[in-house]
């Protein structure tokens, strides 16, 4: 059993996959990248505006499957730069301040529309 989530606050899947699935008291997110959800078209700026910008939208994408940042339990943060990493790790780190997340880091060849960055989650749900 599933339940597909989608919401007009995050910025529309750009492939054949949904914003988020709930399953088993989990909420898997699919990755999300600095898309302006009102747009639909990158951001400008650098790594930390790009990372503010992923982390609104995973956080509207929760919202929207009846969790929060709070209740993330596993992010992946995926990286055109490691070099990046203290910048993106600082903003992150605005977003989980307490209780943080397991979270994985890999720096990748190349991301959707070449962005800096792309994180994914999973996080508890009722």
């Amino acid at each position: 059993m599933k339940t597909i989530i989608s919401t007009e606050q995050a910025p529309k899947a750009i492939g054949p996959y949904s914003q988020a699935v709930i399953s088993n008291g989990f909420a898997f997110l699919s990755g999300q990248i600095p898309l302006d959800p009102a747009t639909n078209q990158l951001i400008d700026g650098g790594i930390a505006a790009q990372t503010e910008r992923v982390l609104e939208n995973l956080k509207r994408v929760l919202e929207a499957a009846g969790s929060s940042l709070d209740r993330v339990v596993k992010t992946t943060v995926y990286l055109k730069d490691m070099g990046e990493f203290a910048k993106m790790n600082e903003v992150y780190g605005r977003y989980f301040t307490s209780n943080a997340p397991a979270r994985a880091t890999v720096e990748a060849a190349r991301l959707p529309r070449d962005v800096a960055v792309e994180i994914d989650c999973i996080a508890a749900v009722d």
